[in-house]
Protein backbone atom coordinates (compact mmCIF):
# COMPACT_ATOMS: atom_id res chain seq x y z
CA UNK A 1 0.00 0.00 0.00
CA UNK A 2 1.40 3.28 -1.23
CA UNK A 3 1.11 5.83 1.57
CA UNK A 4 1.64 10.08 0.89
CA UNK A 5 2.10 12.09 3.68
CA UNK A 6 -0.06 15.17 2.83
CA UNK A 7 -1.79 18.40 4.29
CA UNK A 8 -5.18 18.90 2.63
CA UNK A 9 -7.12 22.38 2.36
CA UNK A 10 -10.88 22.22 4.42
CA UNK A 11 -13.03 20.49 1.87
CA UNK A 12 -15.92 21.98 0.26
CA UNK A 13 -17.79 20.63 3.90
CA UNK A 14 -15.68 22.73 5.85
CA UNK A 15 -13.73 19.98 7.27
CA UNK A 16 -10.16 19.51 6.59
CA UNK A 17 -8.52 16.09 6.19
CA UNK A 18 -5.27 16.09 7.69
CA UNK A 19 -1.66 14.11 7.60
CA UNK A 20 -1.22 10.97 5.67
CA UNK A 21 -3.42 9.86 3.09
CA UNK A 22 -4.66 6.31 3.21
CA UNK A 23 -6.16 3.76 0.07
CA UNK A 24 -9.80 3.27 0.58
CA UNK A 25 -10.15 6.78 2.03
CA UNK A 26 -12.14 8.04 -1.10
CA UNK A 27 -14.78 5.69 -0.36
CA UNK A 28 -14.84 6.27 2.88
CA UNK A 29 -14.67 9.49 3.42
CA UNK A 30 -17.38 10.66 0.06
CA UNK A 31 -18.99 14.01 0.25
CA UNK A 32 -22.57 12.51 1.58
CA UNK A 33 -20.48 10.97 4.37
CA UNK A 34 -18.65 14.35 5.11
CA UNK A 35 -21.52 16.74 4.38
CA UNK A 36 -23.47 14.56 7.36
CA UNK A 37 -20.38 14.83 9.63
CA UNK A 38 -20.25 18.36 9.24
CA UNK A 39 -23.67 19.01 10.62
CA UNK A 40 -23.12 16.71 13.27
CA UNK A 41 -20.14 19.04 14.29
CA UNK A 42 -22.01 22.07 13.77
CA UNK A 43 -25.08 20.77 16.11
CA UNK A 44 -24.07 18.51 18.72
CA UNK A 45 -19.78 18.94 18.08
CA UNK A 46 -19.93 21.89 20.62
CA UNK A 47 -21.75 20.42 23.37
CA UNK A 48 -19.31 17.37 24.00
CA UNK A 49 -16.56 19.64 25.61
CA UNK A 50 -19.28 20.56 27.94
CA UNK A 51 -20.28 17.39 28.97
CA UNK A 52 -16.16 16.29 29.36
CA UNK A 53 -16.45 19.42 31.47
CA UNK A 54 -19.32 18.26 33.68
CA UNK A 55 -17.52 15.15 34.27
CA UNK A 56 -14.64 16.89 35.67
CA UNK A 57 -16.74 19.40 38.03
CA UNK A 58 -18.30 15.75 39.25
CA UNK A 59 -15.04 14.20 40.05
CA UNK A 60 -14.04 17.36 41.78
CA UNK A 61 -16.32 17.22 44.23
CA UNK A 62 -15.60 13.61 44.69
CA UNK A 63 -11.56 14.12 45.05
CA UNK A 64 -13.36 16.91 47.84
CA UNK A 65 -14.88 13.87 49.49
CA UNK A 66 -18.03 13.81 48.45
CA UNK A 67 -19.35 9.57 47.60
CA UNK A 68 -21.03 8.79 44.35
CA UNK A 69 -25.24 7.97 44.88
CA UNK A 70 -28.01 7.95 43.51
CA UNK A 71 -29.54 11.36 42.45
CA UNK A 72 -32.16 13.12 43.99
CA UNK A 73 -33.14 15.59 41.32
CA UNK A 74 -34.05 12.55 39.01
CA UNK A 75 -35.85 10.40 41.60
CA UNK A 76 -39.20 10.61 39.71
CA UNK A 77 -37.51 9.20 36.72
CA UNK A 78 -36.39 6.57 38.77
CA UNK A 79 -39.99 5.55 40.65
CA UNK A 80 -42.30 6.25 37.86
CA UNK A 81 -43.91 3.66 35.74
CA UNK A 82 -42.10 3.70 32.04
CA UNK A 83 -40.67 1.47 29.42
CA UNK A 84 -38.40 1.63 26.49
CA UNK A 85 -39.74 2.03 22.99
CA UNK A 86 -38.82 -2.35 21.97
CA UNK A 87 -36.30 -4.44 20.66
CA UNK A 88 -35.88 -5.65 17.15
CA UNK A 89 -36.56 -9.28 16.32
CA UNK A 90 -32.58 -9.99 15.29
CA UNK A 91 -31.68 -8.31 18.88
CA UNK A 92 -34.17 -10.24 21.42
CA UNK A 93 -31.18 -13.15 21.71
CA UNK A 94 -28.25 -12.14 22.54
CA UNK A 95 -27.40 -14.82 24.85
CA UNK A 96 -23.66 -15.22 23.44
CA UNK A 97 -21.94 -12.03 21.80
CA UNK A 98 -18.51 -12.17 20.10
CA UNK A 99 -16.23 -8.98 20.16
CA UNK A 100 -12.99 -7.70 18.60
CA UNK A 101 -11.28 -4.82 16.73
CA UNK A 102 -12.67 -4.77 12.83
CA UNK A 103 -9.86 -6.29 10.94
CA UNK A 104 -10.80 -8.18 7.78
CA UNK A 105 -10.33 -11.54 8.96
CA UNK A 106 -11.14 -11.12 12.62
CA UNK A 107 -14.99 -9.38 11.29
CA UNK A 108 -15.14 -12.70 9.13
CA UNK A 109 -14.69 -14.93 11.63
CA UNK A 110 -16.19 -13.60 14.33
CA UNK A 111 -19.47 -12.73 11.86
CA UNK A 112 -19.26 -16.43 11.55
CA UNK A 113 -18.47 -17.97 15.29
CA UNK A 114 -21.54 -19.59 17.43
CA UNK A 115 -22.71 -16.06 18.88
CA UNK A 116 -25.69 -14.21 18.30
CA UNK A 117 -23.70 -10.94 17.97
CA UNK A 118 -20.60 -9.24 16.53
CA UNK A 119 -19.75 -5.98 18.49
CA UNK A 120 -17.35 -4.47 15.75
CA UNK A 121 -14.81 -2.61 17.43
CA UNK A 122 -13.68 0.77 17.00
CA UNK A 123 -12.84 1.55 20.84
CA UNK A 124 -10.84 -0.27 23.24
CA UNK A 125 -9.56 -2.93 21.14
CA UNK A 126 -8.51 -0.95 18.52
CA UNK A 127 -5.72 1.38 17.86
CA UNK A 128 -6.89 3.99 16.01
CA UNK A 129 -4.20 4.79 13.16
CA UNK A 130 -5.63 6.30 10.77
CA UNK A 131 -5.28 3.73 8.44
CA UNK A 132 -7.06 1.28 10.48
CA UNK A 133 -9.76 3.23 11.20
CA UNK A 134 -10.18 3.70 7.21
CA UNK A 135 -9.86 0.00 6.95
CA UNK A 136 -12.40 -1.10 9.49
CA UNK A 137 -15.36 1.10 7.69
CA UNK A 138 -14.50 -0.39 4.27
CA UNK A 139 -14.24 -3.72 6.16
CA UNK A 140 -18.15 -3.37 7.60
CA UNK A 141 -19.41 -2.01 4.57
CA UNK A 142 -18.10 -5.12 2.75
CA UNK A 143 -19.54 -6.93 5.42
CA UNK A 144 -23.12 -5.72 5.54
CA UNK A 145 -22.96 -5.89 1.31
CA UNK A 146 -22.05 -9.80 2.23
CA UNK A 147 -19.15 -8.99 -0.12
CA UNK A 148 -16.51 -9.49 2.39
CA UNK A 149 -13.88 -11.98 1.92
CA UNK A 150 -9.93 -12.49 3.09
CA UNK A 151 -7.46 -14.74 2.20
CA UNK A 152 -3.94 -14.76 4.02
CA UNK A 153 -1.14 -14.01 2.33
CA UNK A 154 1.12 -16.55 4.60
CA UNK A 155 -1.12 -19.58 4.07
CA UNK A 156 -3.39 -18.80 0.86
CA UNK A 157 -6.19 -19.96 3.19
CA UNK A 158 -9.47 -18.71 2.33
CA UNK A 159 -12.19 -16.64 4.32
CA UNK A 160 -15.47 -16.12 3.54
CA UNK A 161 -18.95 -15.20 5.42
CA UNK A 162 -21.23 -17.77 6.09
CA UNK A 163 -25.22 -18.11 5.10
CA UNK A 164 -26.16 -17.02 8.60
CA UNK A 165 -23.77 -14.77 10.14
CA UNK A 166 -23.94 -12.87 13.09
CA UNK A 167 -25.79 -9.50 13.80
CA UNK A 168 -23.42 -7.10 13.50
CA UNK A 169 -23.59 -3.92 16.11
CA UNK A 170 -20.70 -1.41 15.76
CA UNK A 171 -19.14 0.08 18.88
CA UNK A 172 -17.79 3.92 18.65
CA UNK A 173 -15.17 5.25 20.39
CA UNK A 174 -15.59 7.03 23.81
CA UNK A 175 -16.97 10.84 23.73
CA UNK A 176 -12.93 11.57 25.49
CA UNK A 177 -11.46 10.93 22.52
CA UNK A 178 -10.48 12.58 19.08
CA UNK A 179 -10.29 11.60 16.05
CA UNK A 180 -6.95 14.19 14.60
CA UNK A 181 -7.26 13.17 10.86
CA UNK A 182 -10.09 14.89 10.87
CA UNK A 183 -10.79 18.79 11.86
CA UNK A 184 -14.15 21.28 11.80
CA UNK A 185 -13.27 24.39 12.52
CA UNK A 186 -9.38 24.25 13.47
CA UNK A 187 -10.13 21.32 15.99
CA UNK A 188 -9.98 17.63 16.04
CA UNK A 189 -13.45 16.19 15.74
CA UNK A 190 -14.57 13.79 18.46
CA UNK A 191 -14.19 10.38 17.19
CA UNK A 192 -17.63 9.21 18.75
CA UNK A 193 -19.00 11.30 15.64
CA UNK A 194 -16.61 10.29 13.42
CA UNK A 195 -16.68 6.42 14.09
CA UNK A 196 -20.96 6.65 14.21
CA UNK A 197 -21.47 8.92 11.56
CA UNK A 198 -19.25 6.72 8.86
CA UNK A 199 -21.22 3.91 9.81
CA UNK A 200 -24.34 5.54 9.69
CA UNK A 201 -24.40 6.51 6.19
CA UNK A 202 -22.49 3.74 4.27
CA UNK A 203 -24.79 1.33 5.69
CA UNK A 204 -28.26 1.91 7.40
CA UNK A 205 -30.12 1.48 4.07
CA UNK A 206 -28.30 -1.74 3.23
CA UNK A 207 -28.76 -3.15 6.98
CA UNK A 208 -32.25 -2.49 6.21
CA UNK A 209 -32.65 -4.08 3.60
CA UNK A 210 -31.07 -7.15 5.14
CA UNK A 211 -33.76 -6.93 8.01
CA UNK A 212 -31.63 -5.23 10.21
CA UNK A 213 -30.54 -2.10 11.23
CA UNK A 214 -28.16 0.62 12.29
CA UNK A 215 -27.07 -0.92 15.41
CA UNK A 216 -24.58 1.25 18.07
CA UNK A 217 -22.68 0.21 21.32
CA UNK A 218 -22.45 3.51 23.29
CA UNK A 219 -19.21 2.88 25.47
CA UNK A 220 -17.87 5.34 28.71
CA UNK A 221 -21.05 7.21 29.33
CA UNK A 222 -20.74 8.51 33.12
CA UNK A 223 -24.01 10.30 32.90
CA UNK A 224 -27.67 11.10 31.18
CA UNK A 225 -26.49 14.15 30.22
CA UNK A 226 -24.40 11.89 27.70
CA UNK A 227 -27.38 10.02 27.33
CA UNK A 228 -29.43 12.88 26.16
CA UNK A 229 -27.23 14.29 23.99
CA UNK A 230 -26.59 10.80 22.01
CA UNK A 231 -30.69 10.75 22.03
CA UNK A 232 -30.23 14.27 20.14
CA UNK A 233 -27.68 12.62 17.61
CA UNK A 234 -30.02 9.85 16.39
CA UNK A 235 -33.55 12.20 16.47
CA UNK A 236 -31.54 14.15 14.37
CA UNK A 237 -30.11 11.32 12.02
CA UNK A 238 -33.34 9.57 11.83
CA UNK A 239 -35.44 13.24 10.62
CA UNK A 240 -32.43 13.84 8.17
CA UNK A 241 -32.61 10.23 6.73
CA UNK A 242 -36.60 10.15 6.84
CA UNK A 243 -36.60 7.19 9.05
CA UNK A 244 -38.87 6.07 11.91
CA UNK A 245 -38.14 7.18 15.21
CA UNK A 246 -36.28 4.65 17.39
CA UNK A 247 -35.01 3.16 14.07
CA UNK A 248 -31.35 3.62 15.35
CA UNK A 249 -30.57 1.26 18.08
CA UNK A 250 -27.87 1.39 21.27
CA UNK A 251 -26.90 -0.59 23.47
CA UNK A 252 -24.76 1.64 26.28
CA UNK A 253 -22.05 0.18 28.05
CA UNK A 254 -22.09 0.93 31.74
CA UNK A 255 -18.93 0.49 32.55
CA UNK A 256 -18.04 3.65 35.01
CA UNK A 257 -18.87 4.24 38.20
CA UNK A 258 -20.79 7.07 38.01
CA UNK A 259 -23.17 5.74 35.04
CA UNK A 260 -24.40 3.01 37.87
CA UNK A 261 -26.07 5.62 39.78
CA UNK A 262 -27.97 6.59 36.42
CA UNK A 263 -28.96 3.89 34.69
CA UNK A 264 -32.66 4.66 35.03
CA UNK A 265 -31.86 7.79 33.70
CA UNK A 266 -29.93 6.53 30.76
CA UNK A 267 -32.42 4.18 29.83
CA UNK A 268 -35.45 7.23 30.46
CA UNK A 269 -33.62 9.74 28.12
CA UNK A 270 -32.96 7.05 25.42
CA UNK A 271 -35.80 5.36 25.70
CA UNK A 272 -36.51 5.75 22.07
CA UNK A 273 -33.34 3.77 20.63
CA UNK A 274 -31.85 1.76 23.45
CA UNK A 275 -32.85 -1.96 23.44
CA UNK A 276 -29.79 -3.04 26.55
CA UNK A 277 -27.36 -1.97 28.78
CA UNK A 278 -23.91 -3.80 29.54
CA UNK A 279 -21.97 -4.84 31.82
CA UNK A 280 -18.06 -3.71 31.17
CA UNK A 281 -16.85 -4.81 34.15
CA UNK A 282 -12.89 -4.15 32.93
CA UNK A 283 -13.40 -0.64 32.85
CA UNK A 284 -15.93 -0.55 35.55
CA UNK A 285 -12.65 -1.09 37.71
CA UNK A 286 -10.58 0.62 36.37
CA UNK A 287 -13.05 3.66 37.14
CA UNK A 288 -14.12 2.73 40.21
CA UNK A 289 -10.21 2.75 41.11
CA UNK A 290 -10.10 6.28 39.24
CA UNK A 291 -13.57 7.85 40.94
CA UNK A 292 -12.28 7.09 44.15
CA UNK A 293 -8.95 8.26 43.69
CA UNK A 294 -8.65 10.21 46.89
CA UNK A 295 -10.40 8.10 49.18
CA UNK A 296 -7.78 6.15 51.34
CA UNK A 297 -10.63 3.44 52.39
CA UNK A 298 -11.42 1.78 48.74
CA UNK A 299 -8.13 0.51 47.88
CA UNK A 300 -8.52 -2.31 45.52
CA UNK A 301 -6.38 -5.82 45.34
CA UNK A 302 -4.71 -7.54 43.13
CA UNK A 303 -6.62 -7.48 40.21
CA UNK A 304 -6.37 -10.93 39.86
CA UNK A 305 -8.79 -11.14 43.16
CA UNK A 306 -11.51 -9.14 41.47
CA UNK A 307 -14.34 -11.46 40.18
CA UNK A 308 -17.51 -11.10 40.25
CA UNK A 309 -18.73 -12.55 42.89
CA UNK A 310 -16.78 -9.54 45.54
CA UNK A 311 -19.64 -7.33 46.87
CA UNK A 312 -19.57 -4.03 44.70
CA UNK A 313 -19.28 -6.11 41.24
CA UNK A 314 -21.94 -8.67 42.03
CA UNK A 315 -24.30 -5.62 43.49
CA UNK A 316 -23.67 -3.87 40.28
CA UNK A 317 -24.52 -6.90 37.49
CA UNK A 318 -27.94 -7.74 39.60
CA UNK A 319 -28.43 -3.81 40.16
CA UNK A 320 -28.15 -4.04 36.44
CA UNK A 321 -30.49 -6.59 35.50
CA UNK A 322 -33.05 -5.44 37.51
CA UNK A 323 -33.22 -1.55 36.39
CA UNK A 324 -33.06 -3.19 32.61
CA UNK A 325 -35.71 -5.46 32.66
CA UNK A 326 -38.49 -3.49 34.90
CA UNK A 327 -37.58 -1.03 31.96
CA UNK A 328 -37.82 -3.69 29.16
CA UNK A 329 -34.25 -3.73 28.24
CA UNK A 330 -31.66 -6.32 28.10
CA UNK A 331 -29.09 -6.69 30.58
CA UNK A 332 -25.76 -7.99 28.81
CA UNK A 333 -23.04 -9.52 31.02
CA UNK A 334 -19.51 -8.87 30.87
CA UNK A 335 -16.60 -10.21 28.91
CA UNK A 336 -14.65 -13.64 29.45
CA UNK A 337 -11.20 -12.80 28.03
CA UNK A 338 -9.66 -15.81 27.97
CA UNK A 339 -8.58 -17.70 24.88
CA UNK A 340 -8.65 -21.23 24.65
CA UNK A 341 -4.72 -22.89 25.82
CA UNK A 342 -2.97 -25.24 24.03
CA UNK A 343 -2.81 -28.39 26.31
CA UNK A 344 -6.12 -30.10 26.97
CA UNK A 345 -5.30 -29.65 31.06
CA UNK A 346 -4.69 -26.13 30.84
CA UNK A 347 -7.80 -25.66 28.30
CA UNK A 348 -9.94 -27.41 30.58
CA UNK A 349 -9.13 -25.48 33.17
CA UNK A 350 -9.69 -22.25 31.13
CA UNK A 351 -13.38 -23.75 30.49
CA UNK A 352 -13.56 -24.11 34.41
CA UNK A 353 -13.39 -20.69 34.89
CA UNK A 354 -15.41 -19.34 32.30
CA UNK A 355 -18.37 -21.79 33.27
CA UNK A 356 -18.01 -20.66 36.80
CA UNK A 357 -18.44 -16.77 35.22
CA UNK A 358 -20.83 -17.58 33.31
CA UNK A 359 -23.36 -19.46 35.56
CA UNK A 360 -22.98 -16.32 37.94
CA UNK A 361 -24.32 -14.09 35.52
CA UNK A 362 -26.99 -15.91 34.06
CA UNK A 363 -28.46 -17.15 37.31
CA UNK A 364 -28.43 -13.74 38.02
CA UNK A 365 -30.46 -12.99 35.27
CA UNK A 366 -28.69 -11.99 32.53
CA UNK A 367 -29.98 -12.02 28.79
CA UNK A 368 -25.99 -12.88 27.38
CA UNK A 369 -22.52 -12.31 28.13
CA UNK A 370 -19.02 -11.70 25.61
CA UNK A 371 -16.79 -13.72 24.83
CA UNK A 372 -13.11 -12.46 22.94
CA UNK A 373 -12.52 -15.87 21.05
CA UNK A 374 -14.80 -17.92 19.14
CA UNK A 375 -13.30 -20.78 20.58
CA UNK A 376 -15.03 -20.15 23.93
CA UNK A 377 -18.57 -19.09 22.43
CA UNK A 378 -20.05 -22.82 22.77
CA UNK A 379 -19.27 -22.76 26.59
CA UNK A 380 -21.32 -19.93 26.90
CA UNK A 381 -23.86 -20.60 24.67
CA UNK A 382 -24.14 -24.19 26.24
CA UNK A 383 -24.80 -22.06 29.73
CA UNK A 384 -27.15 -19.56 28.27
CA UNK A 385 -29.17 -22.61 26.61
CA UNK A 386 -29.59 -23.92 29.99
CA UNK A 387 -30.51 -21.09 31.62
CA UNK A 388 -32.43 -19.75 29.62
CA UNK A 389 -34.73 -22.81 28.58
CA UNK A 390 -36.48 -23.88 25.35
CA UNK A 391 -39.49 -21.18 25.95
CA UNK A 392 -37.53 -18.15 25.64
CA UNK A 393 -34.86 -16.43 24.24
CA UNK A 394 -33.48 -13.89 27.01
CA UNK A 395 -34.40 -13.28 30.61
CA UNK A 396 -36.45 -10.68 30.48
CA UNK A 397 -38.85 -12.20 32.42
CA UNK A 398 -36.87 -12.27 35.38
CA UNK A 399 -37.59 -9.08 37.05
CA UNK A 400 -35.50 -9.60 40.68
CA UNK A 401 -38.48 -7.76 42.34
CA UNK A 402 -38.04 -9.81 45.46
CA UNK A 403 -34.82 -8.39 45.80
CA UNK A 404 -34.10 -6.08 48.40
CA UNK A 405 -32.92 -2.03 47.31
CA UNK A 406 -29.61 -2.23 46.46
CA UNK A 407 -28.04 0.90 48.27
CA UNK A 408 -24.95 3.24 47.09
CA UNK A 409 -22.99 2.00 50.01
CA UNK A 410 -23.44 -2.04 48.73
CA UNK A 411 -21.90 -0.67 45.02
CA UNK A 412 -19.43 1.16 46.74
CA UNK A 413 -18.34 -1.41 49.21
CA UNK A 414 -13.96 -1.95 49.82
CA UNK A 415 -13.11 -5.00 48.54
CA UNK A 416 -10.72 -7.58 50.42
CA UNK A 417 -7.65 -9.08 48.92
CA UNK A 418 -4.14 -9.59 48.93
CA UNK A 419 -1.79 -7.05 47.46
CA UNK A 420 1.07 -9.06 46.84
CA UNK A 421 4.53 -8.67 44.95
CA UNK A 422 3.83 -11.48 42.31
CA UNK A 423 0.69 -8.99 41.37
CA UNK A 424 2.31 -5.94 41.02
CA UNK A 425 5.11 -7.41 38.73
CA UNK A 426 2.63 -9.22 36.75
CA UNK A 427 0.47 -5.77 36.19
CA UNK A 428 3.82 -4.00 35.17
CA UNK A 429 4.68 -6.98 32.58
CA UNK A 430 1.16 -6.68 31.46
CA UNK A 431 1.13 -3.03 31.07
CA UNK A 432 4.34 -3.10 29.58
CA UNK A 433 2.88 -5.85 26.63
CA UNK A 434 0.08 -4.00 26.68
CA UNK A 435 1.21 -0.48 25.50
CA UNK A 436 3.83 -1.81 23.66
CA UNK A 437 1.23 -3.02 21.11
CA UNK A 438 -1.27 -0.46 21.43
CA UNK A 439 1.29 2.66 20.30
CA UNK A 440 2.69 -0.29 17.61
CA UNK A 441 -0.62 -0.80 16.19
CA UNK A 442 -2.63 -3.27 17.57
CA UNK A 443 -5.26 -2.76 20.36
CA UNK A 444 -6.55 -6.32 21.09
CA UNK A 445 -3.40 -8.47 22.13
CA UNK A 446 -3.02 -12.33 24.11
CA UNK A 447 -1.24 -11.88 27.34
CA UNK A 448 -0.39 -14.88 29.55
CA UNK A 449 -3.77 -16.56 28.54
CA UNK A 450 -6.49 -13.44 27.91
CA UNK A 451 -7.02 -11.55 25.25
CA UNK A 452 -6.78 -8.11 26.18
CA UNK A 453 -7.88 -4.75 25.52
CA UNK A 454 -6.99 -1.27 27.16
CA UNK A 455 -8.98 -1.91 29.69
CA UNK A 456 -6.52 -4.44 31.10
CA UNK A 457 -3.45 -1.82 31.21
CA UNK A 458 -5.91 1.03 32.31
CA UNK A 459 -6.10 -1.60 35.67
CA UNK A 460 -2.59 -2.46 35.85
CA UNK A 461 -1.13 1.13 35.90
CA UNK A 462 -4.13 2.57 37.87
CA UNK A 463 -3.80 -0.01 40.46
CA UNK A 464 0.38 0.98 40.96
CA UNK A 465 -0.91 4.31 41.14
CA UNK A 466 -3.35 3.71 43.99
CA UNK A 467 -0.85 2.05 46.29
CA UNK A 468 1.30 4.09 45.47
CA UNK A 469 -0.58 7.36 46.55
CA UNK A 470 -2.09 5.57 49.43
CA UNK A 471 0.72 4.15 50.81
CA UNK A 472 -0.23 0.68 50.32
CA UNK A 473 2.00 -2.50 51.83
CA UNK A 474 2.51 -5.80 50.16
CA UNK A 475 1.76 -9.35 52.22
CA UNK A 476 5.63 -9.19 52.16
CA UNK A 477 5.14 -5.84 54.33
CA UNK A 478 7.10 -3.59 51.61
CA UNK A 479 5.84 -0.19 51.16
CA UNK A 480 4.88 0.47 47.84
CA UNK A 481 6.83 3.34 46.70
CA UNK A 482 7.39 5.14 43.20
CA UNK A 483 11.28 3.95 43.89
CA UNK A 484 10.04 0.48 43.88
CA UNK A 485 7.84 0.88 40.92
CA UNK A 486 10.93 2.50 39.18
CA UNK A 487 12.89 -0.93 40.57
CA UNK A 488 9.94 -3.35 39.38
CA UNK A 489 9.83 -1.43 35.89
CA UNK A 490 13.51 -1.93 34.73
CA UNK A 491 13.12 -5.70 36.40
CA UNK A 492 9.80 -6.35 34.32
CA UNK A 493 10.94 -4.64 30.86
CA UNK A 494 13.68 -7.45 31.66
CA UNK A 495 11.86 -10.00 32.20
CA UNK A 496 9.17 -9.21 28.92
CA UNK A 497 12.53 -8.84 26.70
CA UNK A 498 13.12 -12.88 27.27
CA UNK A 499 10.11 -13.51 26.91
CA UNK A 500 9.19 -11.84 23.71
CA UNK A 501 13.07 -12.52 22.74
CA UNK A 502 15.79 -10.21 21.74
CA UNK A 503 14.47 -9.23 18.04
CA UNK A 504 10.93 -8.71 18.74
CA UNK A 505 12.11 -6.66 21.64
CA UNK A 506 14.91 -4.69 19.69
CA UNK A 507 12.12 -3.77 16.91
CA UNK A 508 9.64 -3.37 19.29
CA UNK A 509 8.49 0.02 21.30
CA UNK A 510 9.18 -1.88 24.63
CA UNK A 511 11.53 1.09 25.72
CA UNK A 512 8.47 3.92 24.55
CA UNK A 513 5.83 2.00 26.40
CA UNK A 514 8.48 1.46 29.51
CA UNK A 515 8.37 5.39 29.47
CA UNK A 516 4.88 5.80 28.96
CA UNK A 517 4.21 3.87 31.73
CA UNK A 518 6.41 5.40 34.11
CA UNK A 519 5.03 8.70 33.48
CA UNK A 520 1.36 8.13 34.07
CA UNK A 521 2.22 5.59 36.94
CA UNK A 522 4.25 7.93 38.77
CA UNK A 523 1.90 11.48 38.04
CA UNK A 524 0.63 13.52 40.74
CA UNK A 525 -2.35 13.40 39.44
CA UNK A 526 -4.10 10.08 37.76
CA UNK A 527 -4.00 10.26 34.22
CA UNK A 528 -7.72 9.80 33.26
CA UNK A 529 -7.12 7.17 30.29
CA UNK A 530 -3.49 6.05 28.87
CA UNK A 531 -5.32 6.06 25.32
CA UNK A 532 -5.22 9.78 25.49
CA UNK A 533 -1.14 10.37 25.75
CA UNK A 534 -0.47 6.83 23.76
CA UNK A 535 -2.67 8.69 20.95
CA UNK A 536 0.16 11.24 20.53
CA UNK A 537 2.20 8.13 20.01
CA UNK A 538 0.99 6.06 17.30
CA UNK A 539 2.37 7.01 14.02
CA UNK A 540 0.01 6.47 11.54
Amino acid sequence: MTIQTIERAPTATGIAIKGKQVAGQEQVLTSGALGLLTKLCEMFGPEVEQLIQARNQKQQRIDGGELPDFLIETKKVRDSRWQIRGIPDDLQDRRVEITGPVDRKMVINALNANAKVYMADFEDSLAPTWKKVIEGQQNLMDAVNGTISYTAPETGKHYSLNDDPAVLICRVRGLHLPEKHLEFNDKPIAAALVDFCLYFYHNHRQLLENGSGPYFYIPKMESHLEARWWAKVFNYVEQRFCLAPGTIKCTCLIETLPAVFEMDEILYELRSNIVALNCGRWDYIFSYIKTLKQHSDRILPDRQDLTMDKDFLNAYSRLLVKTCHKRGALAMGGMAAFIPAKTERENNEVLAKVRRDKELEARNGHDGTWVAHPGLADTAMSIFNEFIGNNHVNQLHITRDVDAPIQARELLSPCDGKRTEAGMRLNIRIALQYIEAWISGNGCVPIYGLMEDAATAEISRASIWQWIKHQQRLDSGELVTKALFKTMLVEELATVKTEVGPDSFTHGNYTQAAVLLEQITLADELVDFLTLPGYEMLTA
